[in-house]
């Protein structure tokens, strides 16, 4: 199994869910950009589990703590190594799982593929493993701001409640006002109630997001800027 990603920026993960930590490496990211490890941290934060009724009661901090690559706030053009410790792993509870596989989760197909799996909350493919991918799209952002280019995602769907219009049709300003990421006031409570009965029964859905990503156009076309330009034309992460 790989665990490797992107071409110019590449992003490494390892750990998993109930293991000693999660973390990842970074090849490829520039020399020279401020680290803004709050901003980094803010980011992270946002995907912290126990936040709300709608997502997982493990209690983390998700302190993410940097290894390699970063000198005096400012990245070195080396591997940036970075990990975040589980603290509040409760493996006891998965012991009555360890032989029935859950729906909605990759407990069967894992096993199929593999022959093998970690029954303690999914192992490597908990969610968990996205506090990596987190961290990496943090950073990605800050190296991004140098070529003025700024991304901005939101829940669009949860089941069959749908925004119907894009992005310019809503106050971006309220996305983090409420659990499921929503810029709609009204759409963002009805779907926090429907996850948060299906939740109760047991039950999941689709949901679905809308990513905006905003470039200054001189980034795009200056020629001094032939990297930058590449990088945005490409599947660069």
């Amino acid at each position: 199994m790989f665990n490797s990603f992107g071409n110019i920026f590449r992003l490494t993960s390892f750990g998993e869910s109930h293991g000693k930590g999660i973390g990842g490496v970074i090849d490829g990211f520039p020399a020279g950009i401020v680290i803004d490890e709050e901003f980094v941290q803010q980011e992270l934060s946002r995907r912290r589990p126990g936040q709300s009724v709608i997502t997982t009661s493990r209690k983390e901090a998700d302190k993410v703590e940097f290894l390699s690559g970063i000198f005096e706030g400012m990245s070195t053009g080396c591997p940036i190594g970075f990990i975040v410790w589980n603290e509040n792993q409760h493996s006891n509870d998965y012991n009555n799982l360890e032989k029935v596989y859950r729906p909605s989760h990759a407990d069967y197909t894992y096993t199929v593929k593999y022959g093998i799996r970690d029954h303690r909350g999914g192992g490597r493919s908990s969610a968990r493993e996205t506090i990596s991918r987190v961290v990496g799209g943090a950073l990605a952002k800050l190296a991004l701001r140098q070529l003025g280019i700024h991304i901005t995602a939101y829940t669009s769907q949860v089941g069959p409640i749908k925004l119907e219009g894009n992005y310019t049709d809503y106050d971006l300003d309220l996305i983090e006002t409420n659990p499921v990421r929503c810029p709609d006031p009204e759409k963002a409570k009805e779907m926090q109630d429907k996850t948060a009965a299906r939740t109760q029964n047991g039950r999941t859905f689709q949901t679905d997001r809308a990513c905006r990503k905003m470039v200054a156009r001189e980034y795009l076309y200056h020629p001094n800027h032939e990297m930058g330009n590449k990088a945005v034309g490409r599947d660069t992460c």
